[in-house]
């Protein structure tokens, strides 16, 4: 599984680690992701999203079937 957020689609930014010699050498900040599972109550069953910090907080605002809603418009998911 990639290192993609569901409901935000940030994924790793590419920068640079830099020594204290000021040498350069490429690495990746990764999201701060979290494997969580939410309930569907209109389904009546439990989703598993890899979904980040900030994800987290857009689902505890708007509730968990809108942010879907919103990421499947946006291509971060194909189904609910």
């Amino acid at each position: 599984m990639s290192r993609i957020c569901q409901i935000t689609g940030r994924k790793g930014l590419v920068g640079n680690h830099v020594s204290h010699s000021n040498k350069k050498q490429k690495r990746v900040f990764y999201p701060n992701l979290f494997k969580k599972k939410f309930y569907l109550p209109d389904e009546d069953r439990w989703i598993t999203l890899n979904v980040s910090a900030a994800g987290m907080r857009i689902i505890t605002k708007k509730g968990v079937r809108a942010a879907l809603e919103q990421a499947k418009r946006k291509g971060y998911i194909e189904k609910i």
